[in-house]
């Protein structure tokens, strides 16, 4: 592999062919690229790094828009400046972010009394009284050129903290734990974890997960609080099988630890008395747990704890014989008792999650493609949706840790509305804002329009669309505008309509900023996602083109300026229109791009393809599904003789998730058809790309003057 970059004229790099044959299925594809999977090969980081400076050459002239990009971003945030904070315990806990540093501090303060349920409002530059800063995320990321926070766990009667550290981005922690107190660490250092460790009620034991050696979660353990390392740690339960993985936590009453094994499609839950882990830990086995379905039902459902006129009871949110799920209940001391019905399926309306408090439940569901939040009264069952006024949001539960508050904390926000935080009051019924983000130089929503349309796609389905622009210029439709058209698809993941500071500096521009809520994600409920993914997974990308033209039909926007974007999962998506429709966009940004999926999927010894073969299909065994995989694989499709629109991936080395490999495999074979196509590669972070506040608005500021470029805005 060589490289000739001058200033003037940057040379792109050309991967060495070293042909591997891949055979399944009496297929026999030559793969050119594939040597490219070698990460510890110099070569292959040569190359990397020679695609990184090719980019940074032909992207030079963007520079001056970069930084501008940047100091807009950054001119809109508050950089020093506090959460609202959260009772648990007898404190309120928040977070801090000071000007000029990257990471946040956790910190606390005392409550005022027993009864305060109203949290302070906290103001920069104003002191709190009885302030303890628990963690400085700058002081642990020292020294290190990535860092991520995977837990942060403070015991309930508040005198230890754990929390864990990833400063390499392959999402494996190293836990530790300190006497908040006097400062000190114990000896506890528990290396090598998944994400989430938590303290047990009772402090005495660290609960956490491990990974195998493709990622996946196998293994629940306790570890004894002041013990060093691991080798005395208990595995109290572990998922023998490939296609799960395997998690606990407690319910929030912390009577009941919750152990569940699940797949894509199917769950297996144990839940155990908090107060028999003495005995979980003596021996396993001997445990009387609870388990309402056994994996051969192939059932999806999840289990909560509530107490009621002095009875425990067991809430099980499921989806047997009940695509959008329904809400059942049965005494938890007889698991034989016929269940009781309390939110019955009602097809259109997705029950996502139910959260049981003392008084009453907060459950979250989906209808007409908005995100809900309602109170369900123990008593009659009854819910009550929270309202809010405008016709697109984002709405969601959290900061809700005490099993006892009369109050639900609620987060909200929309694509002119930046995120806002409010308690409802369950007994009054009155929603209150507590705080709402703050956006500096003059923001006014009234300046941006947002609305959805609905698409419709080859096969009379209408696909949902939703848009937010500026108005000055003009309502969106009158005439050809710029449109940033984004997308993801899989997994049920919806793509809600919220707030961001950078998209601003698109809209500002003229752009209107576009998300096409394709099938395979979760918007409009299960049948959305089951009729996008396996053997219907070319809806999504049909979809995408689809309203891609109905936006160009409609004169909303023309090909020479539209951009597509979507990363990991969407990245896919991506590769998959560029070569669906290659006249439709000016361009394509794939971000981490899933873009040799078959590749992939073809691999078990990868990481968490068994688990993936729900998603997509088992194409190492099925025939069927590795003919239909290889039919939309961007990687395998890419087309000769096509005019493809300029093209932007970027990857991250240590990404465990969507490999570099596919992103830099794909932009080869791109340029052998001819195309224009970059790639940006982190050499140090993982799938979520770089860490800290300012690194992360530098590489978004990168990304959007790409994107101007592309719809002819860079000027």
């Amino acid at each position: 592999m060589t490289v000739e970059a001058t200033p003037a004229q940057p040379t792109a790099p050309v991967a060495a062919r070293r042909p591997v044959v891949r055979s399944h299925h009496g297929d026999d594809v030559e793969d050119r690229y594939e040597w490219l999977r070698a990460k510890e090969d110099p070569d292959v980081i040569a190359h990397l790094e020679a695609e990184n400076a090719y980019t940074d050459a032909r992207l030079a002239h963007l520079a001056p828009l970069r930084e501008t990009l940047f100091q807009e971003i950054k001119g809109r945030v508050r950089e020093t400046d506090l959460t609202v904070p959260v009772r648990q315990g007898g404190w309120w806990y928040y977070g801090r972010s000071l000007e000029g540093r990257q990471y946040g501090l956790q910190c606390r303060a005392p409550l005022a009394s027993e009864d305060d349920w109203t949290p302070p409002r906290l103001e920069a530059g104003v002191d709190v009284p009885g302030e303890e800063v628990l963690l400085d995320g700058n002081a642990e990321a020292e020294g290190h050129e990535f860092f991520s926070l995977g837990a942060f766990s403070v015991t309930t009667d508040g005198t230890r903290l754990l929390w864990g550290v990833d400063t390499q981005g392959d999402e494996r922690y190293t836990v530790r734990v300190k006497d908040i107190a006097t400062g000190e660490l114990l000896p506890d250092v528990i290396d090598g974890v998944g994400g989430g460790a938590r303290f047990t009620p009772d402090g005495a034991f660290v609960l956490y997960s491990t990974v195998d050696d493709a990622w996946r979660p196998d293994g629940v353990w306790l570890h004894r609080v002041g013990e060093a390392g691991r080798e005395n740690d208990v595995e109290i339960a572990h998922e023998d099988d490939e296609a799960f993985w395997i998690g606990a936590g407690f319910t929030r009453s912390r009577q009941y630890l919750v152990i569940e094994s699940a797949s894509n499609t199917t769950s297996e839950i144990d839940v155990i008395a908090a107060s028999d882990l003495p005995l979980l830990l003596a021996d396993p086995e001997a445990v009387d747990a609870v388990s309402i379905w056994d994996r051969s039902a192939k059932v999806e459902y999840s289990v909560d704890h509530a107490v009621i006129e002095g009875r425990d009871w067991l809430y099980v949110l499921h989806n047997q014989d009940a695509l959008d799920f329904e809400l059942i209940r049965l005494p938890a001391d007889d698991e034989d008792a016929e269940p009781e019905v309390v939110i019955p399926h009602s097809p259109g309306t997705r029950l996502e999650s139910v959260d049981c408090l003392r008084d009453f439940a907060i459950v979250e569901y989906r209808s007409g493609g908005i995100p809900r939040v309602g109170i369900l009264d123990y008593a009659t069952h009854a819910v009550r949706e929270i309202a809010f006024d405008e016709p697109l949001y984002d709405a969601g539960s959290g900061g809700n840790p005490e099993w006892t508050q009369p109050v639900v904390r609620l987060s909200y926000g929309s694509f002119t509305t930046p995120g806002t935080v409010f308690d409802y009051d369950v007994a009054t019924g009155e929603l209150r804002e507590l705080k709402q983000v703050e956006v500096l130089g003059g923001y006014d929503p009234a300046d941006y329009g947002q609305e959805r349309l609905w698409a419709p796609a080859g096969d009379g389905t209408e696909i949902p669309v939703s848009l937010v622009w500026k108005r000055s210029f003009g309502a969106p439709g009158e005439a050809p505008r710029p449109v940033h058209l984004y997308g993801y698809g899989s997994y049920e993941h919806s793509i809600d309509p919220g707030f961001s500071y950078a998209r601003l500096s698109e809209l500002d521009r003229g752009v209107v900023f576009a998300v096409a809520h394709v099938r395979g994600g979760g918007e409009m409920g299960r049948a959305w996602y089951e009729n996008g993914k396996l053997t219907r997974k070319r809806n999504s990308f049909t979809d995408f083109v689809d309203v891609a033209r109905f936006l160009v039909d409609r004169g909303y926007t023309s090909p020479d300026r539209m951009v597509a974007e979507g990363g990991s999962a969407g990245g896919l998506l991506m590769g998959a229109v560029a070569n669906l429709a290659p006249e439709l966009f000016a361009g394509v940004l794939a971000d981490v791009p899933f873009v040799d999926a078959l590749t992939t999927i073809l691999d078990p010894s990868l990481p968490l393809t068994v688990i993936e073969w729900e998603e997509w299909g088992d194409p190492l065994h099925d025939a069927d599904v590795y003919a239909y995989m290889k039919s939309y694989t961007p990687y395998e499709n890419v087309r000769e003789g096509v005019a493809y629109p300029r093209i932007l991936a970027t990857t991250s080395l240590n990404d465990t998730r969507v490999f570099y490999v596919e992103p830099a495999k794909w932009v080869a074979r791109l340029r052998e058809a001819g195309a224009d196509a970059l790639l940006k590669c982190e050499m140090v972070a993982g799938h979520g790309g770089v860490s800290g506040r300012y690194n992360a608005w530098h590489d978004r500021a990168f990304q959007l003057a790409w994107l101007l470029e592309a719809v002819g805005l860079a000027e």
